[in-house]
């Protein structure tokens, strides 16, 4: 007597359900009735004289079960992580136009700017390093030792004034002139928009800078020109 040929199905083996869930967009995405066609299909074709345990059925229902949950909450937080997103966007919105205090590079428009110098405590001198969109340095100068706000008129060592465009700051402390720190000094720079980007919303300032809201170490109404 002839028996009916045993049909291979892609999820036969019991210890196979969840790699082919996997590997199967369409049953990730919740498709179940074609699991179920599936595995009736299995049912009918399995080989009578050595059929597959309920046990394996009701292990692969579990599975497909479990994956097709977890995927609808992954799709859940995923729906509240971009109305996060937007909402956090939203409270951002009323900082466009406002000045950040920063410490990465901001937009002179030839107006003297102030910045916020942070020496280190047993520094004897501090010189002001300042360097242009292109990251190359225009100019270094001695500057007094303090952590009082001070004013950079904008110009380079020989006193000629500086093109418009973006600058940073770094203040360099020595110490009998041996250098023993340096770092970036904070500036005041205008927010032009409010970006949403895979790690959370973005402040784009004039000039082309972009700085996280956490990063921002002050918040004040914009200068009039």
């Amino acid at each position: 007597m002839e028996t009916n040929p045993t049909v291979t199905s892609p999820i036969a083996s019991p210890g196979a359900p969840a790699k082919h869930i996997e590997s199967r967009g369409s049953l990730i995405d919740g498709d179940f009735q074609t699991f179920l066609v599936m595995l009736t299909t299995q049912m009918r074709n399995q080989d009578p004289l050595n059929p597959i345990d309920s046990t394996d059925y009701a292990q692969q229902l579990a599975t497909f079960s479990g994956v097709e949950q977890q995927v609808k909450t992954n799709t859940l937080l995923e729906a509240l992580s971009d109305q996060m997103g937007l909402s956090g966007m939203a409270q951002l919105a009323s900082w466009v136009g406002m000045e950040a205090r920063v410490t990465v590079p901001v937009e002179f428009s030839g107006t003297p700017l102030k910045l916020y110098p942070k020496p280190a405590a047993d520094a004897d001198q501090t010189v002001l390093v300042v360097h242009d969109s292109s990251g190359r340095e225009v100019t270094r100068e001695p500057v007094e030792y303090t952590s009082e706000p001070i004013l950079w008129a904008g110009t380079d060592p020989s006193g000629t004034p500086l093109s418009k465009g973006s600058y940073s700051f770094r203040l360099e402390s020595y110490r009998e002139g041996e250098l023993i720190g340096a770092d970036p000094v904070e500036v005041y720079g205008r927010i032009a928009e409010v970006r949403t980007s895979d790690g959370g919303a973005l402040l784009l300032l004039d000039g082309g800078s972009t700085v996280i809201p956490a990063d921002v170490k002050g918040l004040r109404a914009a200068s009039p020109n």
